[in-house]
């Protein structure tokens, strides 16, 4: 006989414990066949002869189980050693009985009432609310309280055209809001009827997002002074771009202190600390002509900001992001704690590929990553000259 025959209360409660895992949201929602039977194994006469113990042992273990259910006996009569009341399985009536069964009772019995009470007053909600289950079991009063205020007020107000900042609800502030833009979107399309897949948060909730603000640092003395001689401006995209510099050469780069570092260029202006909304340049219509150069951190992100960045820009060029540079600078890796997720980026060359998958394949190391501002500035210094030689 195998140990596997007989399941313990130990092993029993592991097993339920996978099982509330994977159903607790159906559940949740009403779903789910009740009652649920568990196995708890079986022996025969020759089996308990020659591991008695062992056979004695899961006896005795279910003989002293307390927990939820009901723990259903068979008689067996055996020829050697006689009747023998045996554990053939654990019945369990409700959903709850298996949270209390796993020590979860008080996280199930919390989810159910706030499901419920939200179902009641918001019925569009029924057939969605269920999948944030450690949402509703895990929230403080006070955050709960925040989430339902603010779903009310949104549900009277789907257009306020109002900032986050502006929201009349007590407790709500920027953060709070931020990390639970997902959960928000995904209620308030519930609350509409519509479908929340790519919509965008703010128009989902009739609000106003703020301006989207740009860096730019102009590098040439002739543009700044069409600025009236400023050289460092933040401000809306749409600002910038009706500014129309004649600018001949941009360069887009991630760190602001990359940025700001650098000096005096012919026909030069400088974007910094963009990330994924390098997008936002699209609509500066007078940056199309010039020549572009994109330089970033030598990661996965980087590449994927770069193909980004050339979906809008066909002609950009990208700077100190090759195998070259990585290698020189070994010392000054850093880990990137989540790697992009594509296995491929479209619209990459060939060498910037090469890159891009060996960093993925963790060619010269697990997930790591060279930040642009770790580069030796001299080195950039002196391959600026031959940027601009090569683009007159």
């Amino acid at each position: 006989m195998t140990t596997r025959k007989l399941l313990f209360p130990e092993r029993v409660r592991e097993a339920l414990g996978r099982r509330f895992n994977r159903h607790r949201k159906d559940w949740l929602a009403g779903g789910g066949e009740w009652p649920v039977h568990v196995s708890l194994g079986g022996v025969t006469e020759s089996d308990a002869a020659r591991q008695t113990d062992h056979v004695r042992d899961w006896i005795r273990d279910w003989q002293a189980y307390n927990g939820p259910g009901t723990v259903e006996w068979r008689q067996r009569r055996w020829r050697t050693l006689g009747t023998q009341a045996l554990p053939e399985r654990l019945t369990l009536a409700s959903p709850g009985d298996v949270a209390e069964s796993i020590g979860e009772a008080a996280r199930w019995q919390t989810a159910k009432e706030r499901y419920a009470r939200m179902t009641e007053h918001w019925p569009a909600l029924h057939p969605r609310l269920s999948r944030h289950f450690d949402i509703l079991a895990d929230y403080s009063a006070a955050d709960f309280d925040r989430l339902e205020s603010l779903l009310a007020w949104l549900e009277k107000n789907p257009r306020s055209g109002c900032y986050p900042r502006q929201l009349p609800v007590a407790g709500m502030d920027s953060k709070w809001l931020g990390a639970r833009k997902a959960l928000i979107v995904d209620l308030v399309c519930a609350l509409q009827g519509i479908d929340p897949a790519g919509m965008d948060f703010y128009r989902c909730c009739g609000l106003r997002p703020p301006p989207s603000l740009i860096r730019m640092r102009i590098c040439d003395p002739e543009l700044r002074g069409l600025t009236g001689g400023l050289g460092d401006i933040s401000a809306p995209a749409d600002d910038i771009a009706r500014l129309a510099l004649p600018a001949r050469r941009v360069f887009i780069v991630e760190n602001l202190q990359t940025g700001i570092a650098f000096t005096d260029l012919p026909g030069a202006v400088v974007f910094m600390g963009l990330g994924y909304g390098v997008d936002g340049l699209a609509r500066l219509d007078w940056i199309h002509e010039a020549d572009c150069f994109y330089w970033g951190d030598i990661d996965t992100h980087g590449f994927a900001i770069l193909s980004r960045a050339r979906s809008h820009f066909p002609r950009i060029r990208s700077l100190l992001m090759d195998e070259e540079t990585l290698l020189d600078h070994a010392s000054l890796w850093v880990t990137e704690m989540q790697p992009h997720a594509a296995d491929w980026l479209p619209r990459l060359t060939d060498a910037e590929q090469r890159v891009y998958q060996g960093l993925k394949q963790n060619r010269w190391g697990t997930a790591i990553r060279l930040e642009q501002e770790r580069i030796f500035w001299p080195r950039i210094k002196g391959l600026l000259p031959l940027i601009l030689s090569a683009f007159p």
